[in-house]
């Protein structure tokens, strides 16, 4: 009998407009984390994850972090540099109460990009918590990465045009991703929601992606108010629809029969089970967009057998799309899809492709990239931690590596050869690791729905990125199982360790840099420690490899170490790649529970937590890598 990724199936259906929706009844039961199906819990992001309807049940299940009894020294909290590894954000870390860790704290979940015009003109985005919840951070360099400066994103309040009042204040904002026109505009995207009746006194769940977009400042500014390219009104807080996972790109070929158009796709999640890819696009300057268009179409690639409605076609379960161009003037859009069907102990999905040529308004079918294996499911090989979420366990009896992890695809056109198509994405199972090194898939988890392994916490399987390419286009790809594709990670260090998170872009050269979190240095595989790699080809098949962090980052604690972000981007220009991530080494501060007194200040103490001896904040760090 043919097994399936078995599911439960969310009875209730709401039909909900994608782009601007009237409010539903105020009585319907609140739609958070824990309505998901699984597959979707394993795959939404994390930052909606962790802040619709307040925490989700794995973080309120971990016990509060604790705190090491001794005075911190302040100026790490400040540290602009750790060797030569550049400090993008530029706050000085808030002191934090205990409970609170992460919350305030912490910026993560990285994207950065060039200005085609000048390669000296950066502009790096991500999720920011120095205000105490999430929202959009900028930062800008002016002198190709030596030095950066913050921009104040105007994202607190929009128009209220789709919610029936003159304004909608928003609570949280993330997902952040970057694009550079040709004119040397550069563009902001910015994923807004509100929590809910779950964390505060507003029912409100609405939720909306915006564009913002700086003109003449390089990233320093950005116009007010953004432009909405889908909009959810659930003022009433019904919670029955969610948009999730969104990602930018601008057309900036010169030559372009649609130069300098901008581009959105994200998932919807919907209360009956299903996830389907959209697209909206502006061919004004990001000032008005278009309705959505339907990207994840039917397709015989997609086993509906899950048994879920098909209201837009059969590829109803996806996520982690990212759309890129090539210098034609054909939009490609890349994204996950969960609809293979399973047999046995077998547990792979696959990574899909569309193109439109006509600018956005219609997609081809979905063409199959490749498969892929999830990481494994964190409670079953990390001592039970971060139930329901993918995770990266480290190879030794530890279990300090619990941060939400997942693999998504990366693709990116050639410029020197358009019809080649590249696709770099995750794969557990790989041509280092598998059947013939006693690493093998083992099924789903009864209860979570993760992928199980052999070999996960014995040293025999890895985590590789691996590569996919297309020379017709995009029209097929050659090779789609992940055990005989090419890889990235080609190392020596690399063919039993795991790499993972990584960002892939081209050079004006035609030269291929990828960046990647590595944990082939020192002790990295075995105590959860990571670091990052560039990796850089001019050929696709021989790579050059360069550790890019100076010392290695511990697991992150912020957030109970259960959320690190979902993605890490890079940009490169004709000389230097420049990988921006998310890194755990500066030291979280805390006032000393039991300090202060009329007489005396609190005192600043370092943040312990479960297994990690000093708690750690989450800053983003950049470094330009020659790709001479």
């Amino acid at each position: 009998m043919k097994r399936l990724r078995r599911i439960p199936i969310i009875l209730a259906v709401t039909t909900v407009a994608v782009a601007v929706a009237a409010a539903p009844h105020a009585t319907a039961t609140p739609f958070g984390y824990s309505h998901l199906n699984k597959i979707q819990q394993r795959h939404v992001s994390g930052l909606l994850a962790a802040n619709l309807n307040g925490d989700d049940a794995a973080r309120q299940a971990r016990a509060p972090v604790a705190v090491t009894q001794r005075r911190a020294a302040t100026s790490a909290a400040c540290a602009n540099q750790f060797g030569d590894n550049v400090k993008v954000n530029q706050n000085c870390l808030n002191i934090s109460d205990p409970d609170l860790q992460g919350r305030g704290q912490a910026q993560n979940e990285t994207w950065v990009s060039v200005d085609p015009n000048n390669p000296a003109h950066l502009v790096a985005s991500y999720n920011d918590y120095r205000r105490g919840d999430g929202t959009c951070g900028v930062s800008y360099s002016l002198d190709g990465g030596r030095s950066w400066a913050d921009s104040t994103t105007p994202n607190g309040f929009t128009r209220g045009d789709a919610f029936g009042a003159a304004r909608e204040y928003w609570q949280a904002g993330g997902d952040t991703s970057t694009a550079w026109d040709t004119k040397g505009n550069v563009y902001l995207s910015c994923q807004m929601f509100l929590r809910g009746a779950g964390t505060s006194p507003n029912p409100d769940q609405s939720s909306a992606f915006y564009v913002y977009r700086s003109t003449g400042s390089n990233g320093a500014s950005f116009n007010f108010p953004g432009r909405p390219a889908a909009v959810h009104n659930d003022t009433a807080g019904a919670g029955d629809f969610l948009l999730d996972k969104q990602l930018l790109t601008v057309d900036n070929h010169h030559g372009s029969r649609f130069a300098d158009r901008v581009y959105l796709t994200w998932t919807t999640f919907a209360a009956d089970g299903t996830g389907y890819i959209y697209s909206a696009h502006s061919a004004d300057y990001g000032e008005t967009f278009t309705a959505p268009v339907l990207v994840s179409t039917t397709s015989l690639l997609c086993d509906n057998t899950l048994g879920l409605p098909t209201p837009a076609g059969t590829c109803n379960q996806n996520q982690d799309s990212q759309p890129f161009t090539g210098p034609d003037g054909t939009l490609y859009v890349v994204f996950n899809n969960f609809n293979s069907a399973v047999t046995g102990t077998e547990n792979r999905s696959q990574v899909l492709l569309t193109r439109s040529t006509d600018g956005g308004q219609t997609f081809s079918a979905p063409v199959r990239v490749g498969f892929f294996y999830e990481l494994p499911d964190c409670a079953t090989y990390q001592n039970g931690q971060d139930p329901g979420r993918a995770c990266v366990p480290e190879k030794g009896p530890s279990a300090n590596s619990i941060f939400r992890a997942s693999q998504y695809p990366i693709g990116a056109v050639d410029p020197n050869r358009p019809n080649r198509v590249v696709v770099t994405y995750g794969s557990y199972i790989n041509r280092d690791s598998n059947e013939t090194t006693g690493c093998t898939p083992a099924g789903l988890d009864p209860n979570s729905g993760g992928n199980l392994y052999t070999g996960v916490k014995n040293g025999t399987c890895n985590n590789d990125i691996v590569l996919s390419v297309s020379t017709n286009s995009g029209a097929s790809f050659p090779g789609t199982d992940p055990r005989q594709l090419p890889v990235v990670t080609t190392a020596p260090g690399q063919a039993r360790t795991d790499q993972f998170w990584q960002g892939a872009a081209f050079a004006p050269d035609g030269t291929f840099a990828v960046s990647y979190y590595d944990r082939q240095y020192g002790a990295d595989e075995n105590i959860g420690f990571s670091d990052i790699t560039v990796s850089t080809s001019s050929n696709l098949t021989a790579f050059r490899h360069t550790r890019v962090t100076s010392t290695s980052m511990p697991p992150p604690t912020g957030f109970s170490g259960l959320f690190y972000g979902d993605y890490a981007g890079i940009a490169v220009t004709d000389r230097a790649a420049f990988p921006v991530w998310s890194d755990t080494r500066p030291v979280d501060l805390f006032l000393c529970p039991g300090t202060g007194t009329p007489t005396t200040a609190p005192a600043v103490c370092e943040g312990g937590a479960p297994n990690a001896s000093v708690a750690n904040d989450q800053d983003i760090y950049t470094k330009a890598i020659s790709l001479r």
